[in-house]
């Protein structure tokens, strides 16, 4: 069997973990810290999602660039960037501040988070992509899970000017990793013209898309409705986060053996049934059920889309596919969040997470119709 746990691996996942961690960090309490500027809910929405569109407007040119010259450059860059921008969170002392520095925030975000994915893809074995992907989506989503934890409890406990200086810190941190990280050197043999796009994975991304939309949802709103109900939220995200710790890595081994669309379909599904609990949650055991059923649906289904992705992409243009599936990830987040931020401002919480579990129907309808058969003919093809 071929080696997965290689040194780049090991690096480059540690890297996401920490970079990951710094930015959830800031999405549950960001939204507390728009309040205390004197923003309304409206403006929650908006700053969150201005950042998803800052990323991706960017993150097709950084996908073109990084199959045309390497890696590295961008991580690093990228990493630096968004270490500089986490710091100036702390002189922000109005709405507007707020959200140009939202918007740098996200062309940093792009880079780092595009060229970072495309280079963990290099190092993984083919035979292990779906298992190694499913340990570096938990570190990603373990940074998810985690950030919001631990941000809550720095906000609170202490103040947002800790808050902001440690996610300096972890970004700081991620950027020293990556920068002793020795990757291959990609070799560049296509004199066409770059390409910022990937057609032949839109079905996917689509699919992400509308998985994503119901992401922007939890994060952004989940907090500020478990305040509502006078529940501790932090339950919900550690239960999530024991819930994806768990899942991860026995989904990719799945997928790695019997294709994604195995996975994807019944995970849509659980995530789905997650959301309309959600719709009728009034204390803590229908948050912590909920966050079960998310953790599995959402854990299971974002690594397989990110694999397919890959699979059905040519090896040069793993860059496009990478910025095609995060722009895809990150609109549905920042779209997600703008959309509800009005939902919730007019029709409550228990609304939000209705228009959440339709807009995952969509995606299960959308990959059962467009990308399910596709899968599996390229599976079974690769197998024989």
């Amino acid at each position: 069997m071929e080696r997965l746990w290689t040194k780049n691996y090991i690096m480059l996942t540690f890297t996401a973990l920490l970079l990951f961690s710094g930015f959830y960090l800031l999405m549950p309490t960001l939204p507390m810290f728009i309040k205390q500027l004197g923003g309304s809910e409206s403006q929650v929405g908006f700053i969150i999602g201005v950042f998803t569109i800052s990323a991706v407007i960017f993150r097709p040119i950084v996908g073109g660039l990084i199959d045309r010259y390497g890696r590295m450059v961008f991580i690093i860059s990228g990493l630096l960037f968004f270490a500089i921008t986490m710091y100036l969170y702390d002189w922000v002392t109005g709405v507007i501040f707020l959200v140009v520095l939202r918007i740098l925030h996200g062309i940093g975000w792009a880079i780092a988070t595009t060229s970072i994915g495309t280079a963990i893809t290099d190092v993984i074995p083919q035979s292990r992509r779906g298992e190694g992907m499913g340990w570096y989506g938990l570190a990603m989503t373990l940074g998810m899970a985690l950030g919001p934890i631990l941000g809550l409890w720095v906000a609170k406990s202490f103040s947002f000017h800790y808050l902001f200086l440690l996610c300096t810190v972890l970004a700081i941190i991620a950027f020293a990793l990556a920068f002793v990280t020795k990757l291959p050197t990609v070799q560049i043999t296509s004199k066409k013209p770059i390409s910022f796009f990937g057609k032949t994975v839109l079905p996917i991304a689509i699919v992400t898309f509308f998985l994503s939309f119901t992401f922007g949802g939890i994060t952004t709103f989940l907090p500020l409705f478990a305040a509502k109900i006078q529940v501790n939220i932090g339950a919900f995200f550690l239960v999530y986060a024991i819930t994806l710790t768990i899942i991860r890595p026995l989904a990719g081994k799945i997928s790695d053996k019997h294709g994604e669309g195995v996975i994807i379909v019944p995970a849509l599904i659980t995530l789905i049934v997650a959301l309309f609990a959600l719709t009728i949650t009034k204390g803590i055991v229908g948050l912590v059920i909920s966050a079960i059923l998310y953790g599995i649906g959402f854990g299971s289904a974002q690594p397989a889309l990110q694999v397919a992705i890959i699979r059905l992409a040519p090896p040069e243009k793993r860059g496009v596919a990478n910025a095609t599936f995060f722009t895809a990830f990150d609109l549905g987040i920042g779209l997600g969040a703008i959309i509800l931020g009005f939902v919730s401002q007019n029709m409550g919480y228990q609304m939000i997470f209705f228009v959440c579990a339709v807009s995952g129907c969509i995606s299960l309808l959308i990959f059962i119709l467009f990308v399910k058969m596709k899968l599996k003919l390229f599976f079974s093809t690769c197998s024989n």
